[in-house]
């Protein structure tokens, strides 16, 4: 790929000829409109217009998948022809600037009256252009070392209940959850600074129980405090913890927005754990929004170090095969040159029963394995939720079925007899 130019890949539905709309979509994400206007040159459009790389037309399909107006109005039949699309886009056109380049690549993409079908795919840039954008300051290495885990997957879970807890009470669960032996332990993305626990009060709670823990066995749990909130606030909120000792932040991505999150990042050094909550309705239909694979690369140009991607067999809607996908795309280098992984977070229903799926899938240990309800509602209490989800590694990682290695391991034996049913 030129060094001056990065691509973005999409999935185009439309009953016009494909290569058309391609050439639609190029010049409405440059310099073009639909109609050449004054001053629009060919020497300003060989420097700044954007150049359909390759079309590849897929199976056409009876009906369209979303409705269009326009194309409604001008009594456009089918076959609705899908093709896939690759656009490079010059550097130049964006520079470093995180909120035009999702503008760019996305934008009034999906308004095109041209398609009725729109998903941005895949995004592809070259490593002179990524190094300017912020890396991950934590990331897997960092995390580990703050977390003092040197092998084997992060257990992890949620405050439960979501909202409602008073900060002391907070801070009480915390305990429990510390001495239960977790690794990671984050707030819910719907409390970030709620009245009856704001974070001025709910962090040094929280923290002193960390400490505590800390002191007497020298573990330190990483707390994601989520820090939701405009851009002052969660400055000030990061700060907080800082001072107290804690090592991480959560951050509602789609809510905060590119440029909260980049100063953000440029202001602190504790781990952002980035929650990606609405990302439902970019990506649920198959024909609209944008896959995992461009959403996270610019998250991860925004300096993260931690992305959800659900949880295998888990509660909500998207298939097993999106979420592999997603954790691979997590661990795979945006560009040659630059170790800028990020730590996907599993989470969604998970308990013990789904670590042997979750291990086949990624082989890897290098990530957050949350589990809420697996581990809080463990009918022998959190510790032995946490146990039961770590006997399930180990017996996945030496390929033991988790019912034979049950017979060994009571804390597993009790989980699959209780959330098996």
């Amino acid at each position: 790929m030129p060094a001056d130019r990065f691509e973005a890949t999409y999935l185009i539905e439309t009953p016009l000829e494909p290569a058309r709309v391609a050439e639609v979509m190029a010049g409405e994400q440059s310099c073009g409109t639909f109609t050449r206007v004054q001053g629009e040159t060919d020497e300003l459009r060989r420097r700044a217009r954007a150049t359909v790389e390759s079309i590849e037309e897929l199976e056409p399909v009876n009906a369209p998948s979303l409705p269009n107006a326009l194309l409604e109005r001008q009594d456009r039949k089918g076959p609705w022809r899908r093709a896939r699309v690759r656009i490079s886009f010059p550097v130049a056109n964006v520079g470093v600037n995180l909120p035009t380049l999702a503008a760019t690549v996305s934008g009034n993409l999906y308004d095109l009256g041209e398609v009725s079908g729109m998903r941005l795919e895949t995004m592809k840039l070259p490593a002179t252009y990524r190094a300017q954008f912020d890396m991950p300051k934590v990331g897997i290495a960092g995390t580990r070392r703050a977390t003092g885990v040197t092998t084997g997957a992060l257990v992890g879970t949620i405050i439960k209940p979501n909202v409602g807890f008073s900060a002391a009470q907070t801070a009480g669960l915390v305990a429990r959850l510390c001495a239960a032996g977790v690794d990671f332990i984050k707030d819910d993305e719907v409390c970030a600074d709620p009245a009856h626990a704001p974070l001025a009060e709910r962090i040094p709670a929280v923290m002193a129980m960390v400490r505590e823990h800390q002191q007497r066995t020298g573990k330190h749990v990483m707390v994601a405090f989520n820090i939701t909130d405009e851009l002052d606030a969660m400055r000030r909120h990061a700060d907080l913890v800082e001072r107290e000792g804690g090592s991480c932040v959560m951050a509602s991505l789609n809510w905060c927005g590119y440029s909260a999150m980049q100063t953000l990042r440029r202001h602190t050094g504790l781990a952002l754990h980035g929650h990606r909550n609405g990302y439902g309705a970019l990506s649920r239909h198959p024909q609209l929004g944008m896959s995992f694979q461009a959403y996270q690369t610019l998250w991860r140009l925004a300096g993260v170090d931690h992305m959800h991607v659900h949880g295998l067999q888990g509660k909500f809607a998207q298939p097993d095969e999106e979420v592999i996908e997603s954790a691979h795309d997590c661990y795979t280098p945006l560009t040659d040159g630059f170790d800028d992984r990020v730590m996907p977070a599993f989470s969604s229903g998970q308990w013990a029963g789904t670590v042997p799926a979750t291990w086949a899938a990624v082989k890897s240990d290098d990530l957050l394995f949350m589990s809420g309800g697996g581990i809080l509602a463990h009918p022998d209490g959190p510790a032995a939720g946490v146990a039961s989800i770590r006997q399930a590694w180990t017996a996945a990682r030496q390929g033991i079925a988790l019912a034979h290695y049950a017979r060994q391991a009571p804390e597993l034996a009790a989980a699959l007899a209780f959330f098996g049913k």
